[in-house]
């Protein structure tokens, strides 16, 4: 920030194109007049229970693909995983497990997709990290999701070794749940 509290140019400017939020017009007379503590900043409730976390209000940070402040909706599905690689620049990988069941041998295997997320500079995520995403326009090749909130874990061990079916159920209310995916049959039991 500058004397004023305004915010400089520079804390945001990272790339070689000059990056700004589109809805907020930098040229006006109205906005050199008053000097705010934050400047403009566009942010916006994505709806469907999630709240914007006060980092995409108060931040600095240019993203044009993060759903808080970027041009990106959420829609169609909401999935939770564990985030087993935080390596990529504004990319992590999470990973789902399930049970398939095998009809020849009555029994199941256990099966995992891994999804590549978007994560928007507004979360800050680790290894071994509940992650709730949710599906909006691809991204890019292969991102078609985008990190809407984030439980922070300790699990214990090789988070690629885990196997945790429990991560199924999507919605939060369902916190207080135990829920167990059994190929397609879904068994709900109330947490004690």
């Amino acid at each position: 920030t500058g004397t004023w509290g305004i915010q400089k140019m520079a804390d945001t400017q990272q790339q070689r194109a000059f990056q700004k939020q589109e809805p907020v017009n930098l040229n006006t007379k109205y906005l050199l007049k008053s000097k705010t503590s934050k400047g403009t900043r566009y942010y916006r409730n994505i709806g469907l229970g999630f709240r914007t976390p006060q980092e995409a209000i108060n931040g600095t940070y240019i993203d044009h693909k993060c759903p808080f402040t970027g041009n990106v909706s959420i829609r169609g599905r909401i999935l939770k995983g564990v985030a087993i690689s935080t390596k990529m620049h504004r990319t992590i990988i999470i990973r789902r497990d399930y049970l398939h069941y095998v009809k020849k041998y009555n029994r199941y295997e256990k099966r995992h997709r891994n999804i590549p997320v978007h994560l928007s500079p507004c979360f800050k995520v680790k290894e071994g990290d509940i992650v709730t995403v949710g599906q909006c326009r691809p991204l890019s090749k292969t991102v078609r999701f985008n990190v809407l909130k984030v439980q922070p874990q300790e699990l214990v061990g090789n988070i690629r070794k885990l196997f945790i079916p429990c991560l199924l159920y999507t919605s939060d209310a369902a916190d207080d749940l135990l829920c167990v995916d059994l190929g397609g049959r879904r068994i709900i039991k109330k947490k004690k």
